[in-house]
């Protein structure tokens, strides 16, 4: 049996483990037992009653986080000479095409995101055993295969993220860091929690939002009360 360190006994001491709470008073908490020297992040995960490996069940989404996520996201643009300076304007840490096809190509991975156009997707086939298994593949329903490449850049840097539920039934996505307000932290989690239940796949049976957890890195995860979540 793990030893409890004495921060994780602290931070248990503030809060009972047995008890679910709102989502403003779990936010509240979650500020209290937060020990790390960093500013950590806060992250939902929200367990579903779907069944992934039925594609009529598969739920994927993206969703625009009113506080956004606390992070500097790192932007790349891959797209044609005439977009290169709407995605400079809008932000884009890079911008080009084939040399950072070829810098993916090499192993090169230093960004969290990848907007490109249509025309461009046939080029990043190959990237595929690169940018899939870190979840960098741009896709048409998370917005980052498009034409308008700025309003792209502008969404993901204001805080648009996107989430695809997991094998097991859980959707885990960040949703904002320790040093947020705990009224913002709320907030973001609430947003996400609005989209999934938008998302609701018309094949699931039975409880759709089965149990519901916020915790910060490293942090205990803290049980939300799903009767206090508008919308449940």
């Amino acid at each position: 049996m793990a030893k409890l360190t004495k921060k994780k006994k602290e931070a248990l001491s503030k809060y009972d483990a047995t008890l679910e709470y709102s989502l403003n008073k779990a936010a509240e908490i979650l500020k209290e037992i937060s020990y790390t020297k960093f500013d950590a992040s806060v992250d939902i995960d929200v367990r579903l009653g779907v069944d992934p490996r039925k594609a009529d069940q598969m739920v994927r989404g993206v969703v625009a986080l009113p506080h956004g996520t606390g992070k500097d996201v790192r932007v790349l643009v891959l797209c044609t000479p005439d977009k290169v300076e709407e995605a400079k304007a809008a932000g884009a840490d890079h911008v080009g095409l084939d040399d950072y096809i070829s810098k993916i190509e090499g192993g090169w991975t230093d960004i969290d995101v990848i907007i490109t156009m249509p025309t461009v997707m046939a080029k990043l086939g190959r990237l595929g055993r690169v940018l899939g298994p870190r979840g960098l593949m741009p896709n048409p329903k998370s917005g980052t295969v498009t034409l308008e490449v700025g309003k792209a850049v502008n969404e993901v840097k204001a805080g648009k993220i996107d989430f695809k539920v997991d094998k097991t039934g859980i959707i885990h996505t960040s949703i904002g860091k320790v040093s947020f307000d705990a009224s913002k932290i709320a907030e973001n989690a609430q947003e996400v929690i609005n989209t999934l239940i938008k998302l609701k796949p018309s094949s699931a049976k039975g409880t759709y939002v089965k149990s519901i957890n916020i915790s910060s890195t490293m942090s205990p995860g803290i049980v939300i009360d799903k009767a206090t979540v508008t919308g449940l």
